[in-house]
Parts: C-alpha cells; structure tokens; sequence
C-alpha cells in the first residue's frame, strides 16, 4: 500500500528562480510546480502539498519554526499521514530542524530538506534531494530516529548536522559523528542510530536569548548590552574547552546573578566543552560560577535550546538540568 506524506513548503533556494532584472534568485516557484518536476513520485507515495510561505532562509524567525512545529504536529496527528517532510533554506536549516528534534515526540518519519543550486541553475538539486526526503520519509527505517536532514544523498539527525560550506552539494555534515545513513537507489540505508535524544515539552519560546562569539581580547561590554536590553539567556561560543578571556568573567558573573542563564559552547567545529582548565576565564572557575555546559553543540543550536527551555521555565537550576541532560 502506498504510504502518505505531507510535504510543508517554507521557501528557501529549493523554491527561487533567477531573475533577470535583479541578476539574482529570488523566491519564484510554488509547491506544485516543485513537486512536478519530480518523476514517478506517485509510485512511492501519496504526496499532501501545504503551501506555508515562500521565504527565503534568513526571514525565518523562532516564532515562525514555532508555528511551523504546530503545522508537522497538526498532520502528525492525522492517522492517514505517515510521514512529513519540510522544505526550507539551508542557511537556517539545522536551526529549525533542531528545534522541531527538541519538540517533536512521535515515530513518524519528520524529514527537512533543502537546495544549494536555484531552479534557473544548471544541476538545480531540489528535485534530487526532495525525491531522496520522499524515500526517506516513507522507510519505515525511518521511524523513531527524531528528525532528520536529507541534502546530497545523506542522511543526517537534526541534533547533529550543520551547514559546513556556503556552495557545495555536500554542505550539510555532522562533523562530530557522520552521516546516519545514505538514500542509495531509491533506498534508504542506515549505518548508525542516535544512542539518546532528548525532548523538550515546551508550549512557547523565549526569543531574546544572545549569542557572542568570543575573541582574544574581548571584554563585558556585549555580555552587559544583553543585560541591560532584557535579554532572557545568553549563549557563548567560548574558547577551546570552553574559556573565555578574563575580561569577560566579570559580566558572566553579573549576568548569573540577575539570574540570566549562560551557556557555554566551543567555537571549535568539533568537541565538547568541559570543566578542565582552572585559570582566570578557564572553564572550571565559569563552572563553578554557575555557568551551563552545552556539550558539543554549535552556538546557534545552543541557542535554539536554550529559547525552548526558557519558554518552560525560569528556574536557574531547573535550566541547567535541562539543558545538560545527555550531554554530562
């Protein structure tokens, strides 16, 4: 029996055309002109199209993931629907399909894909990678792995792919761990599953949490701006194992005392953060300070995580808890 899919179109470069007045791409095609450029498609599934929006990848903001989550949950629940697949822009791909990981409790397949090359471009590859999400989705090796990103024939887990080239097919990795599996022949073939992952039942989101990329030199300024402009929680892509400039310790200790959740993560592409250096900005004196530990996630992942656990709860604890859970 063929199985059926909702595919949610958000936009990105998978829907752009070039145009010839601007010399550049812009969001032109809608979801069923997409579809149709795929062949035979109705011999692997029944395909739901849902026309969202037509955005290009940087107009997506956390409340637009939110309302995009309660869309996949929407057709999740609908028991002739076995599997959803997202479209959207690769810019901030990881970061939606991270926060759908973190929200989305059910074994039903949840795939995002994307493209690198526009529909005017010579080798356009959104047919190739929406037919390779289309296999994917409708596997039932598929169910109970969390969400997944589908680009170039791989297949990564949300929680761990990134965007790791401005241009190239191969952009979406997962530095730390590798692919999950490859979509080979129309087939999809896995060669590892995700040991643990974690769910946040969160209803809302808090969006004013900061992130600050950390440099030589760098003193509180940025750190006391986001206090001083309410920001909720403030996420650091820190040094190495998790160090920061000593400069900087200071507005750290002033923003855990207004009760301002830290999170520290490496600017590192790969390795986790950790308590070993005890030196003026090391890691263990941010550690016993109160600062949270973000394991090896990026910072735009981080922060993502962060905003869900804020629009659950406020207790300092309570978030810490949270957010290190799986990673220590």
């Amino acid at each position: 029996m063929t199985k059926k899919l909702a595919i949610i179109f958000t936009g990105g470069t998978i829907s752009m055309k070039f145009d010839p007045e601007l010399h550049a791409a812009i969001p032109a095609l809608n979801a069923d002109e997409i579809v149709s450029t795929l062949k035979n498609i109705e011999d692997i599934a029944d395909v739901e199209v849902i026309n969202y929006a037509n955005l290009p990848s940087p107009h997506i903001t956390p409340s637009i993931m939110m309302d995009v989550y309660h869309l996949v949950m929407e057709k999740l629940a609908d028991p002739t629907i076995d599997g959803v697949i997202v479209t959207h822009g690769t810019d901030t791909m990881e970061e939606t399909a991270y926060m759908l990981d973190l929200l989305i409790d059910s074994p039903k397949p949840v795939v995002v894909v994307g493209a690198m090359r526009n529909f005017s471009e010579l080798g356009y590859d959104g047919a190739s990678n929406l037919s390779a999400a289309i296999c994917t989705a409708v596997s039932d090796r598929s169910r109970d792995k969390g969400v997944l990103v589908v680009m170039n024939n791989e297949v990564n887990a949300a929680s761990q792919v990134t965007k790791t080239n401005t241009l190239s097919l191969d952009t979406f990795k997962s530095p730390e761990f590798g692919a999950l599996g490859i979509v080979d022949n129309d087939e999809i073939i896995y060669y590892r599953s995700i040991v643990s992952r974690q769910v946040i039942g969160s209803k809302k989101i808090e969006e004013k949490v900061a992130l600050i990329k950390a440099v030589a030199g760098m003193e509180s300024d940025m750190i006391d701006f986001c206090i001083d402009s309410g920001y909720k929680g403030i996420v650091i892509e820190a040094m190495g194992r998790g160090n920061l400039p000593p400069q900087m310790v200071p507005g750290v200790k002033r923003a855990i005392e207004k009760n301002i959740p830290v999170v520290l993560v490496s600017r590192c592409n790969t390795g986790r953060v950790l308590y070993t250096y005890g030196y003026e900005g090391g890691g263990k004196q941010l550690r016993d300070m109160g600062a949270i530990l973000g394991g090896n996630l990026p910072g735009q992942k981080a922060r993502i995580k962060l905003m869900l656990i804020l629009g659950r709860t406020t207790d300092y604890q309570e978030v810490k808890e949270l957010f290190e859970l799986n990673l220590y």
